[in-house]
């Protein structure tokens, strides 16, 4: 069994010692070789700006002797004058140095990268130690695929060599705590005034090292607002084949962040004009230019819109929404493929339902907690459409009944259905006992083609004839239940009920 300190050394590719003690930190040289700097006096980043935890990081690292600096979309979005969702830190130290200055608020994660989270309260500060280059060499920290894929970099080196190795040079960007300057080893500054979103190195190579940086490009030009340059788009249609060999929890992970982050009808456009969303989603791309499936197009539209609005409210999103939203054009055609074969609508339905998120594994996969619900939205549609007897009532019980008609009036917005049907069951949701059951009635005969009764019909003189008992016949003869009597063909309304 393998321990802790040897899983880390071997990790980090520290020697034996380094794992034990905390070496010596380097001292802060005063040039910065590579990097133009932005002293503070010329840019509007604050340290008010930053939260109270990073502060605490930035401050611990460099008292204790370290580099330190605020790095990645908080310096971007707080130089775009937005709030940052949270605080990156990049150090020279190494990750198990970091853990010894903070001691109990800080744990190493990750096994591609191993990183330290450093937590105060509810606030997660990230620390990473400087990327360094391996240069082909073989180094057990590094490893790559048969493609160029980096499956494990825990290679460390310079800041002017972690610059290098991000992605995009709007996210390269350092806030140096010791002197409040903002380092640019490329050209993020000017990138940014210009809104253009532009890939650090050979754009190829490091979709191939990365492919989800093509879906990072595509979120941070539609949340930012910045257009993609042309040497940034053009590798994209030789690459987003290579999405398929990223795990598939982590392309849905991806995907959340393209579509809950309030940007999300943007992201679609331009995933689909980039090819993105066919490598995602084949089985729902192929339908989506198709004119019969201009509906599922509308609805599709209408949940990311609906996404975007709840976003910037401030309310909860639920993934299973918004992927059932998503799946609904694929999980319709291969329902109606089914039907076509013989089997009910529901066991088709059931049934495409499981093929669809079968199909989803080796792409965007998604996880049983969201799969569930998912199902339960997509099965509750056909209930909708039977109203008789006690069924309006306990669908109204569901747990899953809100989702589920929020879904309906999708449906009915889009035009796939009518809108007298979610018209119908807004009436019911808010109708006393009396009014429910009168809309219970109205949906039977509008179901059953027959018109509302005119009332109870005018009394007349004539009477029925009186039925003559014959004196032979008692009641403990068993004869008064006989097939045919007036008992057996009384009907009290209850049959149709469910």
């Amino acid at each position: 069994m393998v321990s802790i300190k040897d899983f880390i050394t071997k990790q980090l590719n520290l020697p034996d010692s380094a794992v034990e003690t905390v070496a010596a930190p380097s001292p802060l040289s005063p040039g910065i070789p590579g990097a133009r700097i932005t002293p503070r006096n010329e840019h509007n980043v604050s340290r008010r700006q930053i939260s109270e935890g990073a502060l605490q990081v930035l401050n611990g690292l460099h008292r204790a002797g370290f580099q330190a600096y605020l790095v990645g979309g908080s310096v971007r979005d707080l130089l775009l004058g937005r709030e940052p969702k949270d605080f990156d830190v990049a150090t020279d130290a190494h990750p198990e140095q970091v853990r010894k200055l903070f001691r109990r608020n800080a744990r190493l994660i990750g096994r591609r990268f191993i990183l330290v989270h450093v937590q105060f309260g509810h606030e997660i500060i990230e620390v990473a130690t400087f990327r360094g280059s391996a240069n082909g060499k073989e180094n057990e920290a590094s490893e790559r695929s048969e493609t160029g894929r980096i499956l494990a970099d825990n290679v460390y080196g310079s800041l002017e060599e972690d610059a290098r190795r991000r992605d995009f040079t709007a996210n390269a960007l350092y806030y140096n705590i010791a002197d409040r300057s903002i380092l640019d080893f490329s050209t993020g500054m000017e990138d940014l005034q210009a809104g253009r979103l532009r890939v650090i190195g050979d754009p190829e190579q490091r979709y191939r090292e990365d492919p989800v940086r093509m879906l990072r490009a595509v979120r941070f030009a539609a949340k930012l607002g910045f257009i993609m340059d042309t040497a940034a788009q053009a590798p994209i249609a030789a690459c987003r084949e290579r999405l398929q060999e990223v795990p598939s929890a982590r392309l849905f992970e991806e995907t959340l962040k393209l579509f809950l982050n309030g940007n999300a009808q943007t992201s679609f456009e331009h995933l689909r004009q980039q090819g993105l969303f066919a490598a995602l989603f084949p089985q729902v791309d192929v339908l989506l230019d198709n004119a019969e499936h201009s509906a599922a197009r509308a609805l599709l539209q209408g949940a990311l819109g609906g996404t975007d609005t709840r976003v910037r409210d401030g309310k909860s999103v639920t993934p299973a929404f918004l992927f059932a939203a998503l799946l609904w054009p694929a999980l319709q055609e291969q329902s109606h493929l089914l039907e076509q074969q013989g089997k009910p609508a529901t066991v088709a339905l059931q049934q495409a339902a499981s093929d669809v998120l079968q199909e989803c594994v080796g792409r965007v996969s998604v996880p049983r907690r969201f799969a569930l619900p998912m199902r339960e939205i997509w099965d509750l549609q056909a209930r909708f459409m039977r109203r008789g007897g006690r069924r309006p009532h306990a669908l109204l019980a569901h747990p899953r009944f809100r989702a589920a008609f929020d879904f309906l009036s999708l449906r009915s917005q889009s035009g796939e259905i009518s809108a007298t049907l979610v018209e119908w069951w807004e009436q019911f949701q808010t109708a006393d006992h009396d009014g429910r059951r009168i809309l219970i009635e109205q949906a039977r005969l509008e179901e059953t083609g027959q018109e509302a009764a005119l009332g109870p019909l005018p009394a007349t003189s004539r009477r029925r004839p009186r039925r003559r008992r014959r004196r032979g016949n008692r009641p403990d003869q068993g004869d008064a239940a006989q097939p045919g009597s007036a008992d057996d063909s009384h009907d009290d309304g209850q049959s149709d009920s469910d």
